[in-house]
């Protein structure tokens, strides 16, 4: 069995600033709190942590499929091929303020243009209005796509990936794509910093109206697919101390025995939503790069 780590303070003494500064905006109980609270504390947050754009980048607000969406144009854009982001916040927080500055540095960093989706959030619109919300967007954009997602937003960019057509790559950060609570990474860092084990239980319970999660639904939990080879090349990013860790560890090694080209990089020292620490931690940032690399990679390989 595995032991639970209780103590922290290995972590780089920059990610326990991030988590620190994390805090203060968005405290470690907000899931108690009104959806409407955590809300507020999330935009809070996304305030705290807000960047610039790219010089030279070319944002605009448009509706595809009748979903809000934002656009990014990088300033040398590669062309015929589109990335989607999908942004994370466990389905119930985020939008196209929280993630734009890290939509908007990845597609200058990729050189690929990409569109945010603002999909429909829980609990108003339980599963699998949010997928349905995603897989509306990337039918209705023409041509092949890399789909990029964030925690929840990996969950459903896997999610597509596994049913749409279209989609020549994906790049899954810190996701969630199911498996049980027996999962390694969900006992030993049950207790980490940015997200429990518990709290990974409440936005699950909360995604499905308080019902059961759907067994083998795939557009609810891309473990659960009966195969994986149709799937396309793979760049996953997981955490160190993130209680789904573990999840992109077992999807990887279903890919590969199926023959999809997929990488596996377990980031050392970090925490899950490390992607907003990009500008005060070193690893966060050089991480940032390597996913930047890996979407660049994919879209010039299709």
């Amino acid at each position: 069995m595995t032991d639970t780590i209780t103590d922290y303070s290995w972590l780089p003494a920059d990610i326990r600033a991030f988590i620190d500064r994390t805090l203060a905006a968005y405290p470690a109980d907000a899931v108690n709190f009104s959806i409407a609270q955590q809300r507020a504390f999330y935009d809070q947050l996304c305030r705290d942590f807000d960047q610039p754009h790219p010089p030279g980048l070319k944002a605009t607000d448009e509706t595809i499929a009748g979903v809000p969406c934002r656009c990014y144009v990088p300033t040398r854009p590669l062309t015929g091929i589109t990335g989607i982001y999908f942004h994370g916040g466990g389905f119930v927080v985020g939008g196209l303020e929280s993630h734009d500055a890290i939509v908007a540095e990845l597609a200058e960093q990729a050189g690929l243009t990409m569109i945010a989706v603002d999909y429909r959030l829980v609990p108003e619109h339980p599963h699998p209005a949010a997928y349905d919300d995603c897989a509306a967007v990337v039918d209705a954009v023409p041509g092949p796509k890399v789909v990029v997602g964030d925690s929840a937003g990996g969950t459903l960019a896997a999610s597509i990936s596994a049913t749409r057509g279209d989609i020549v790559g994906q790049v899954l950060i810190y996701p969630g794509l199911g498996g049980g609570p027996d999962m390694p990474s969900f006992t030993r860092h049950a207790k980490a910093p940015m997200l429990t084990a518990e709290e990974c239980l409440y936005y699950e319970k909360i995604r499905y109206g308080g019902a059961e999660p759907p067994q083998g639904d795939v557009t609810a939990r891309p473990l659960d697919a009966e195969s994986y080879g149709d799937l396309p090349p793979t760049a996953i990013f997981t955490a160190e101390a993130d209680p789904i860790a573990s999840g992109g560890v077992e999807y990887a090694a279903r890919l590969a025995e199926e023959g999809v080209p997929v990488s596996l990089t377990e980031e050392p020292g970090m925490v899950h939503g490390y992607l907003r620490a990009r500008h005060m931690a070193k690893g966060a940032r050089e991480s940032f790069d390597r996913i930047a690399e890996a979407l660049r990679d994919l879209a010039r390989n299709a």
